[in-house]
């Protein structure tokens, strides 16, 4: 005598995971010496340069850009603004670790590194971990004249596991901007 007995298959779902995301094998960049810019810096080839509309309708932001960095879904606003007795370089930069510092709720960190660039440009970046909305941010200026803020920012909820091999490789072209960053 035999007996048989079946019992239907069971299904576990599949444990949660990051969608992959492949970076560029090699860092490229090209020259961004737009005719009339105080500014102009080498960037990563496989991004694109737009000047800001959102924040410039009135003309009053004309040297602010916005890099897009299609391949890897980010974007890094770029703003300049003169130092002038109206906007004192300690404004300028008090606001810009005000903005650094607006993601301390949501960081588990934030790391500054400061360097000065072989042209003269004093340059801040800033780290922020955890899963707050913007990874990396920098600043820079001549402590006289000029002074640039920028900001590394994605279209999804952040998410530092699953950013981390865009962050960390975007970094790398942050620094290399801040390296080559001359005044005209």
């Amino acid at each position: 005598m035999c007996v048989a007995s079946c019992r239907p298959p069971v299904y576990y779902p599949k444990p949660s995971g990051y969608f992959r995301i492949d970076t560029p094998t090699r860092h490229e960049y090209l020259l961004f010496d737009r005719p009339g810019f105080p500014y102009s810096f080498e960037y990563p080839a496989n991004s694109t340069i737009m000047d800001d509309t959102v924040f410039n309708k009135e003309g009053f932001n004309k040297y602010w850009v916005n890099m897009y960095i299609k391949d890897l879904g980010g974007i890094i606003n770029i703003t300049y603004k003169e130092i002038t007795k109206e906007q004192p370089l300690y404004k300028l930069v008090d606001d810009s670790w005000g903005l650094s510092y607006f993601h301390h709720e949501k960081a588990d960190y934030i790391d500054q590194k400061a360097t000065t660039n072989e042209n003269g440009v004093q340059c801040m970046i800033f780290t922020i971990g955890g899963n707050a909305a913007s990874r990396h941010q920098f600043a820079a200026t001549d402590s006289v004249k000029h002074f640039i803020r920028g900001a590394l920012y994605f279209d999804v909820s952040p998410n530092a596991d699953s950013l981390r091999p865009a962050t960390d490789f975007l970094l790398q072209d942050i620094e290399h901007m801040m390296l080559t960053l001359k005044w005209k």
